[in-house]
């Protein structure tokens, strides 16, 4: 029992909010999802008043939802609330690629040459999940060239809840050669130093992503 607690004692809330951010990122607590305390602590040797402090810091993240008699889930969100946060990416993720462009930094700017080649590698290979990471990789490596820690702590976020709606996508028909087919046009631009041209492909790239994720609704609907 004294081991138990000074796990416990090791392990910050900010810790456990960590471990489930990560667990919805990889689809394994769905919207909707209960969050049981006692399993976090089981799962994390974490103390009940760090499993609920990190609850609580989460549902200020609109990442969880809480109710009286009913606890914690793992927040679901409607349709038009989709649409704001994809709507809320265009702007954030557009000055990103606007900044990056205006940057002076090769060795960032080569590191988006890499990933970009890689992705250009995978196209008509149906490897998903490889065009997955590397989306990722290209994304994060264009919000760090923008050097805007505000842009990356609230892309992350709005990232985070549709994870999994994300990676969905990536199974539709021809969806990684159309999202590559975007990702080098803004390659190319941020490359040129062209900040306007390289701002507009990345609004309407996060556009088509959209476009591409309310096709699976319809889909589901049926």
């Amino acid at each position: 029992m004294a081991k138990r607690a000074s796990t416990a004692a090791s392990i910050s809330s900010p810790d456990v909010a960590a471990w489930l951010r990560e667990r919805i990122r990889k689809g394994l607590l769905v919207p909707g999802q209960r969050l049981i305390e006692i399993d976090i602590i089981n799962a994390t040797g974490a103390s009940r008043s760090r499993v609920r402090e990190a609850l609580q810091r989460m549902e200020v993240e609109g990442l969880v939802s809480i109710e009286e008699f009913r606890g914690a889930s793992v927040r679901s969100f409607t349709p038009d609330e989709i649409r704001q946060i994809y709507r809320t990416r265009m702007a954030l993720e557009g000055l990103a690629a606007h900044d990056f462009a205006l940057s002076p930094s090769v060795e960032r700017k080569n590191e988006l040459k890499r990933v970009q080649r890689d992705m250009n590698a995978l196209e008509k290979t149906g490897d998903h999940a490889g065009f997955v990471r590397l989306n990722d990789e290209w994304h994060e490596v264009i919000i760090d060239g923008a050097e805007n820690e505000y842009i990356r702590t609230f892309v992350a976020r709005l990232r985070l809840p549709l994870y999994q709606l994300l990676f969905a996508a990536f199974y539709k028909p021809h969806r990684i050669d159309d999202a590559n087919a975007g990702h080098r046009k803004i390659t190319d631009a941020i490359l040129a130093g062209d900040a306007v041209r390289a701002e507009q492909l990345m609004r309407d790239h996060i556009e088509e992503a959209l476009a591409a994720i309310a096709f699976l609704e319809e889909d589901s609907l049926g």
